[in-house]
């Protein structure tokens, strides 16, 4: 982006705030969901997280500005870091290190259980950020795995490296990759809804918190709509990135949650377009085809950057859920 954009990216009024969430079933008894909501039923750890906000701050300032004994401070942090909603690590101080806090999301989206007579019929499905079936990307791009780069850097070429299928992070300025699900709704049923989940930011150089760019999806060719987002994170090291990848470079994204049915198209629950669930011709037997990208000519070309479940926040690839009716009425027959 040029000099002259990024100005008037700054200036654009009511861009949207960067809130990183966390969606999570509290459906099995024994998953993370429980350990989060027994994390949250003490006023004291909410104190914690209501003070860290969006702060990096060290153990012993959290005590002793929540007038808290140093010794119950460091209890309740544990168990909120055992929990997921914390993390911490160790940073030099003027005499060694010193532990510092930060929170690890500003919101929970928690998908409460439904009976069995209430579940709806559901197909998932997942992918690896390096399982895309095609692509077009223009530098800066790059990819990397767990333990280093995939290719070189800023070379489209890359993106054929057999090792691109163990890749946990992706950047591109613009273009998109493109991954192909199967179908597995059975034959007659109704598809009611597509919901598809990624870990997504802009790419700026290194990184940049104000560095909008606009986010867009396709199923089968058709958009569901764009989204803003604000910028490229950095500055915390994300909760699930590498030790080898330097701290001045992209660190985590924002989890986004797009949503298509009878209704139209949707992203975090909140309305993105009227594309609706008919007109992404969801055929049974035929491939699903998810593109996610960002077009040369959006107005704001920010670039993004794709997160697997070893980088960033979330534990997660790109997930695919399909719900469907199999109480379809059948077609009336001719005369």
């Amino acid at each position: 982006m040029t000099a002259l954009g990024r100005r008037a990216a700054r200036e654009t009024p009511n861009r949207p705030v960067a809130r990183k969430s966390f969606h999570v079933d509290a459906g099995p008894a024994d998953g993370p969901a429980l350990e989060m909501l027994k994390a949250l039923g003490n006023e004291t750890r909410i104190a914690i997280l209501a003070y860290l906000g969006d702060r990096l701050t060290p153990v012993n300032q959290i005590a002793q500005d929540l007038r808290l004994p140093a010794s119950t401070a460091t209890m309740h942090i544990a168990v909120l870091e055992r929990a997921g909603l914390l993390h911490t690590e160790m940073r030099p101080a003027s005499r060694g290190l010193q532990k510092v806090c930060a929170r690890t999301y500003d919101e929970l989206v928690i998908d409460l259980p439904r009976g069995p007579h209430h579940t709806r019929n559901a197909v998932e499905l997942s992918t690896p950020i390096g399982g895309y079936s095609q692509f077009e990307v223009e530098p800066t791009c790059g990819l990397a795995s767990r333990d280093g780069l995939i290719g070189y850097l800023d070379d489209p070429n890359s993106f054929y490296e057999p090792e691109r299928l163990g890749a946990q992070l992706l950047w591109f300025r613009s273009g998109y990759v493109e991954y192909v699900f199967p179908n597995r709704v059975p034959p007659g049923a109704r598809i009611l809804s597509l919901q598809l989940t990624a870990e997504v930011c802009s790419e700026a150089p290194l990184h940049d918190a104000d560095w909008p760019s606009d986010i867009g999806v396709w199923v089968n060719d058709v958009a569901l709509g764009e989204w803003t987002c604000p910028g490229d994170f950095g500055a915390t090291r994300g909760r699930l990135t590498p030790a080898w990848w330097e701290e001045k470079d992209s660190q985590y994204g924002v989890l986004k949650r797009w949503r298509v049915s009878d209704d139209g198209s949707t992203i975090d629950g909140l309305a993105l377009s009227a594309t609706a669930t008919a007109e992404l011709e969801l055929r049974s037997g035929q491939p699903i085809r998810i593109r996610i990208g960002v077009r040369p000519d959006a107005q704001f070309v920010g670039g993004i950057n794709l997160f697997g479940r070893e980088f960033g926040n979330y534990p997660q690839d790109i997930g695919l859920r399909l719900e469907y009716d199999t109480d379809v009425a059948p077609e009336p027959r001719g005369g």
